[in-house]
């Protein structure tokens, strides 16, 4: 009787013959965007306007690499456990607010204050939502879910904080007047007050950046990292020494999803280079398009900082900012 031969196992994965089962991570995500390089258009219709628009800022973008299929998000992030992940941050989030409502802490805070907030803090809610919008775009647009699952996330982490902020902001409406959650005080500033309209010009045309690569490049790697800056760390300062330490503690919160944005932007940018090293001309060219509108909108920005009741200088303002800039830049290997 012969001997049977005992078979090496086998998992199906779209990974190719790896001899192992994939992880979770990736039978959820490799190769989900059937539709990139996919020939004679990436969409069903040929005569679809879509294809058009797909082939001319994404397969059309100079940002291209032979395989865009092996990155991977550093935090290795499915939808469950992005849901897990902020579920934990989302209840912190609440038993702060909770703990400042109790005690009416912002019924305490000085007039002086709440006019810099008024100026500073309220009208966020318009830049934060284009942040939003281009990182949607981003992960629309993206060749691979491994990135797109990276930029939806992030677009997420937006609207979190949009949220919060709109309900801080009707906290700090209820103790100093209903003006201040209007939506047209903060229209009003958004569209018309000096400090904000640098910032307002370089959003808007973030918003028509259509290439895929130089939104991610334009977003992921200058403005939103300069603008988290600002938000997250400057101005949670600036609360901390008004003594609205509710405020200082939430926008710090939100940098762990900024740190986040930061690492897989890194990471991206750097398998772009490693893969093809040509490509940091391109990203350079873009950085050095982007990087002095964020920083004209980050000085005018930092112009209320001076005018506080317990001011932070304008100048540590923008240098400090800078300095995060540049530090992401050369994570990013650029």
């Amino acid at each position: 009787m012969a001997t049977r031969q005992r078979q090496q196992p086998k998992t199906w994965s779209l990974l190719g013959d790896v001899r192992r089962r994939p992880s979770a991570y990736e039978a959820v995500t490799a190769k989900f965007h059937y539709h990139f390089r996919r020939e004679p258009t990436p969409f069903e219709h040929p005569g679809m306007p879509l294809n058009d628009w797909y082939l001319r800022n994404r397969e059309g973008s100079p940002f291209q690499v032979d395989d865009w299929e092996d990155f991977r998000d550093p935090y290795k992030l499915t939808y469950k456990d992005y849901v897990a992940l902020q579920h934990d941050r989302e209840t912190y989030v609440d038993k702060l607010i909770d703990r400042h409502e109790e005690s009416a802490s912002v019924e305490g805070l000085s007039d002086e204050w709440v006019s810099t907030l008024r100026e500073l803090y309220i009208p966020l809610r318009f830049p934060l939502h284009i942040l939003q919008m281009v990182g949607l775009y981003v992960g629309q647009m993206a060749p691979s879910a491994y990135i797109t699952n990276c930029a939806n996330f992030q677009a997420a982490d937006e609207l979190r904080r949009i949220q919060r902020i709109a309900y801080s902001t009707k906290m700090l409406a209820n103790a100093h007047g209903d003006e201040l959650a209007a939506t047209a005080t903060a229209r009003s500033a958004w569209e018309k007050d000096p400090v904000w309209q640098p910032l307002r010009e370089t959003l808007e045309n973030l918003l028509i950046a259509y290439d895929w690569g130089e939104a991610f490049v334009a977003l992921n790697l200058v403005v939103k990292p300069s603008l988290d800056a600002v938000v997250n760390w400057r101005l949670s300062e600036l609360a901390e020494r008004n003594g609205d330490h509710f405020l200082a503690a939430l926008l710090a919160e939100f940098q762990q999803d900024s740190n986040r944005s930061r690492k897989w932007s890194a990471d991206l940018a750097q398998y772009a280079l490693g893969r093809q090293p040509d490509l940091r001309q391109v990203m350079e060219g873009w950085t050095a398009a982007w990087t002095p509108r964020i920083e004209a909108a980050v000085k005018a920005l930092a112009q209320p900082f001076d005018e506080a009741p317990v001011g932070l200088a304008a100048t540590d303002v923008v240098s400090a900012t800078g300095t995060q800039a540049r530090d992401h830049l050369q994570a990013c290997g650029l």
